[in-house]
């Protein structure tokens, strides 16, 4: 992984934290919110775990593939703090993107909202830290 392209994943992850600001700071909380909310939250995931993925790459660090054992390695390389948090992110990842019930998706944007977004903006800055 060369630091060009590490720093244009980094790029487009910010873009996509940006995004997901945007909607979380509506102030008038509905159901296209909610919806709006989550669906950024599953590309900023996604966009996370790659980025991590590089980050871990760039370092020289161990070569993984998947989100679980991205989220770990990353835990035990000091790149995320709290492995637990991202672990519960890929549970509401997939309960988002497979099953829909406005009672769980009520759930899941407040611990967006709540929970994960500190950790998702802390990534960003952690790796432009390292870069």
């Amino acid at each position: 992984m060369t630091e060009e392209r590490l720093r244009e994943k980094l790029s487009n992850y910010k873009k996509a934290l940006s995004r997901l600001e945007e909607a979380l700071k509506e102030e008038k909380v509905n159901q296209y919110v909610y919806d709006s909310v989550i669906k950024r939250f599953e590309f900023t995931y996604e966009l996370a775990w790659k980025l991590m993925k590089a980050f871990i790459e760039y370092k020289g660090g161990n070569d993984v593939k998947f989100p679980r054992d991205i989220f770990k390695e990353a835990f035990a390389t000091g790149i995320v703090e709290d492995g637990e948090v991202w672990l519960s992110m890929i549970r509401d990842r997939n309960l988002s993107s497979h099953t829909y019930n406005q009672e769980g998706a009520i759930e899941i944007y407040n611990r967006i909202k709540n929970f994960y977004w500190e950790h998702l903006k802390s990534l960003a800055k952690t790796i432009e830290g390292g870069i």
